[in-house]
């Protein structure tokens, strides 16, 4: 038996292993889909490993339809097309198929479908949730292409409030996946940047968790073997794409980061959030790039978890800093943008960006209550490459 394929049943139910997508019509038939609908990123709708996984659940005997029209960052209006495509086709479930933008609009749009409301009445925020029309959600399964949002274990969608220009958070506890295949065979043409920019933001989760002041052991725990694997892992995945080892557990770590993150964010997602939504910037790279910046400015309230975090990984030495060395030169070595400025991002708005940054959910469970000018500070940091405390890049 390969070690690698695996089930387990948490916080969902995982079908783990090279190969496994062979078992996507079952899965499908299993919550009485018959007529599912693919949510897919545009960029992976017409290649040949998506055509042949729908060809093969046609073989199975079911009816696919077809939907890929979202942005990198999904919008609302990408999620009311969606579901019209769903009402349109005759659908009875949802495959959400690619990154974390399909899998985020996927699971919207399974929610919007049997809703009356429009989709800002479920932001998470106090109890919208208890709006939902839940008899009315269609089952999902998730199939993530790319290791990095986890959003396949994830209860909420992210998306982009295009009016507004913010990014919004919609919850309900039942848009969890009812199943997740993890297959690493579906990652190996991603390309190198890619992997690296997505294992960033499976890094940013699982730290992230694992920084956040409230108290859930079990998320901690979490946390710690997932940046354990990343520090494994992800160098391999960004050298050797077709690593299936190594492919297989940065999807784990990715996993792992999604479910330690119940335990909260904190600043590098609530700068991330404002600057994907303003600037349509890729998420996992954004985070990548505030990482050090946010983790000196969190240093003094973060010198415990961060030292222990060290000694889990065996670095030399296992404290703060050595930690931020081993950060810095992981960053170089796969290829990561020093500084926002690198990818474009103007620095013309940065006391906006302060503003919609402390207004961001993730800031609730930063270590530190930073100010909107506190997040100014970070961010024309990261925009100019100025780290704290002498620190310097590898």
């Amino acid at each position: 038996m390969n070690k690698l394929n695996v089930n387990w049943n948490y916080p969902t139910a995982i079908k783990a292993g090279p190969g496994r997508i062979g078992e996507l019509a079952g899965h499908c038939r299993a919550l009485n889909m018959s007529r599912p609908l693919f949510v897919t990123d545009p960029g992976l709708a017409d290649l040949p490993v998506f055509r042949a996984v729908v060809e093969q659940c046609e073989e199975g005997g079911l009816s696919c339809g077809v939907f890929s029209g979202i942005k990198s960052n999904p919008t609302g209006s990408n999620v009311e097309q969606g579901a019209h495509a769903y009402h349109c086709g005759g659908h009875d479930g949802v495959v959400a198929f690619g990154g974390g933008s399909a899998l985020d609009a996927g699971k919207a749009i399974a929610l919007m479908v049997g809703q009356s409301r429009p989709l800002w009445d479920f932001e998470d925020v106090g109890d919208n949730y208890l709006r939902v029309n839940v008899a009315g959600m269609a089952p999902v399964v998730a199939v993530p292409t790319t290791a990095g949002t986890g959003s396949e274990v994830g209860r909420a969608s992210v998306i982009t409030d295009e009016e507004a220009h913010i990014k919004r958070i919609i919850f309900h506890a039942r848009m969890l996946p009812a199943v997740v295949v993890l297959d690493a065979e579906l990652c190996v043409g991603l390309p190198a940047g890619l992997t690296a920019a997505t294992g960033m933001d499976a890094l940013s989760h699982n730290l992230e968790a694992l920084c956040s002041p409230l108290h859930h052991p079990m998320a901690h725990g979490i946390a710690l073997e997932g940046i354990r694997l990343i520090q494994r892992y992800l160098p391999s995945a960004v050298e050797d794409g077709s690593n299936i080892t190594a492919r297989h557990y940065m999807l784990v770590a990715s996993c792992m980061g999604a479910t330690a993150f119940q335990k909260g964010l904190g600043a590098m997602h609530a700068l991330a959030h404002p600057l994907g939504a303003l600037y349509d910037a890729h998420h996992g790279t954004l985070n990548a790039i505030l990482m050090p910046y946010v983790l000196a400015s969190n240093r003094e309230a973060i010198l415990e978890p961060i030292a222990g975090l060290a000694r889990y990984m065996g670095l030399v030495p296992p404290d703060f800093d050595g930690f931020m060395q081993w950060l810095l030169r992981l960053r170089a070595s796969i290829g990561i943008p020093h500084t926002l400025a690198e990818i474009g991002i103007p620095a013309d708005r940065a006391e906006e960006i302060g503003r919609m940054a402390v207004a961001d959910g993730s800031a609730q469970t930063n270590p530190i209550a930073y100010t909107a000018q506190d997040y100014t500070r970070i961010f024309t940091q990261a925009h100019a490459g100025k780290l704290a405390r002498g620190l310097a890049f590898a």
